[in-house]
């Protein structure tokens, strides 16, 4: 049996891992500046995460939710501590997608209402709904399309409220700072407008925070920087440090009845574990400061590079933008420079998504490389 062939691969294996370097079947590192698509947010391999996972394995790895599981309280408390929403609850699954078709599923129930606010450029997933309000036909199957979904520009309230204004609205789903789409994100005055509205026209408000959460903004969800609160909040990615894992924060508005969402493996006793493990070292290392400061002196490093028009997102997810396609400057720090960075549906951005542990020596050598690499391109 052969695999389903949906991915482009690099000729690359990796083997090892630690930190921010991966290390490939040939003995040759790299240094991880994308994280597996923001996932690893803790370092490759950390010791506490490992050590936490290992001893969890040597007890119970999983039993369903019929159980009662003191992980996942554990769990909720360190979470709602950490990100400052104590009075919000916890649902758990495996994915950022799953979240996302939770948080949509339950703001349909919340008030009765089916239409969805989706924005350009968005992605959230690749599942029945959560694609279906994701900014991308090629992955929207006929089955999918059946979804009510209207697409609009950030930053362009009036046209939101003219559509909230028809009544039939259930949710506005909005990324913190978009992924995939290139980096984009609200404004301040876009968000806090947005809250109202919402609340004006008993919509519920949906932050997907999968990609831009869990510190990688320089907060703990990027929303956060606009002093907003929102309705239903969506994780995974960083959360799990690799492990998979997801969840939706859901604010104190709801009311929770049994058999009203449901999975199989979320909140199972590994994965707990591992989320556990990834707050307790979010904190312990102060890794949201980290970030900050790597922030600031990636701002200042990369003035180094004159090709380099502007810097998009926040904190450790950015996107750095040149007036040419990419691709060819991509490949090549890869394979000939062995540097990993990711790519967007903007063409002329390299992707920056490190794990969250990453030092200023590595953006050193990220910008000495790139101005290297533009060199031998001309």
């Amino acid at each position: 049996m052969n695999l389903f062939d949906v991915y482009p691969l690099y000729n690359i294996t990796p083997v090892k891992a630690l930190d921010c370097t991966i290390t490939d079947e040939k003995g040759v590192e790299y240094l991880d500046l994308y994280g597996g698509h923001g996932v690893i947010s803790i370092g490759h391999t950390q010791p506490d995460y490992v050590a936490k996972l290992k001893n969890q394995l040597d007890n119970i790895g999983f039993y369903s939710n019929a159980i009662q599981n003191p992980l996942q309280v554990e769990l909720a408390e360190k979470l709602g501590k950490l990100s400052g929403l104590e009075d919000y609850t916890l649902f758990l699954c495996s994915s950022g997608a799953e979240a996302n078709e939770n948080a949509l599923k339950l703001a349909s129930f919340h008030n009765n209402k089916s239409r969805v606010i989706a924005f350009d450029n968005s992605f959230h997933g690749r599942t029945s709904a959560a694609v279906a309000v994701t900014d991308n036909k090629k992955i929207v199957a006929p089955i999918n399309a059946q979804q009510i979904v209207t697409f609009l520009p950030l930053n362009n309230i009036e046209l939101v409220e003219n559509e909230l204004k028809k009544g039939d609205v259930s949710s506005v789903i909005i990324e913190g700072i978009q992924g995939v789409g290139g980096l984009d994100q609200g404004t301040t005055e876009f968000f806090q407008a947005l809250e109202k509205l919402c609340e004006a026209y008993d919509a519920v408000l949906i932050l997907d925070e999968v990609q831009s959460g869990y510190g990688r903004s320089g907060k703990f969800f990027a929303h956060q920087h606009h002093n907003i609160k929102a309705d239903i909040i969506c994780l995974a990615k960083g959360m799990g440090n690799g492990f998979p894992i997801g969840g939706i924060l859901i604010s104190p508005k709801f009311t929770a009845s049994y058999g009203l969402l449901g999975t199989t493996f979320g909140g199972n006793h590994l994965a707990c574990a591992a989320g556990i493990a990834v707050l307790d070292v979010i904190e312990s290392q102060k890794l949201m400061d980290n970030v900050n400061d790597v922030y600031a002196y990636f701002l200042e490093a990369i003035k180094q590079v004159p090709e380099v028009i502007q810097v998009k997102g926040r904190g450790l997810m950015l996107g750095v933008e040149f007036d040419f396609d990419v691709s060819t400057l991509r490949k090549k720090m890869i394979i000939d420079k062995h540097i990993f960075t990711g790519n967007a549906n903007n063409k002329n951005l390299l992707r920056i998504l490190p794990p969250l542990t990453i030092k200023k020596e590595a953006i050193d050598t990220f910008i000495i490389t790139l101005k290297e690499t533009l060199s031998e391109l001309k």
